[in-house]
């Protein structure tokens, strides 16, 4: 299993709204992506008003995330309206190997 890992930076008072909105896009992609084995959104505010995001993704394999992403598995994958919300929009996304552990149970 993979886990993807992305994280940008928006206005706390923005973060309702970007929920809903990667909800919609990047959430039901990664739903409708074979391969995919579910999704997070974590939110961390950084005390000036802007707020850390971070989406984890699991998958079964690389392949399975090029279905996602496309060919360059380390390229982040924007959506457009992304601009709107993002006060930092890294180019690279991280990938690591879960090799122990347990979700939920």
């Amino acid at each position: 299993m993979i886990l993807r890992r992305w994280r940008g930076v928006i206005r706390t008072a923005d973060r309702a709204a970007y929920r809903a909105y990667i909800a919609e896009t990047g959430g039901a992609e990664y739903a409708a992506t074979p391969g995919n084995l579910g999704w997070q959104m974590l939110f961390r505010d950084l005390s000036d008003g802007t707020s850390e995001v971070v989406t984890l993704s699991w998958w079964r394999t690389l392949d399975d995330i090029r279905a996602f992403a496309g060919a360059d598995v380390e390229a982040a994958h924007y959506y457009p309206e992304d601009d709107r919300y993002l006060l930092e929009r890294p180019e690279t996304v991280e990938h690591s190997e879960v090799a122990d552990g347990s979700l939920f149970g």
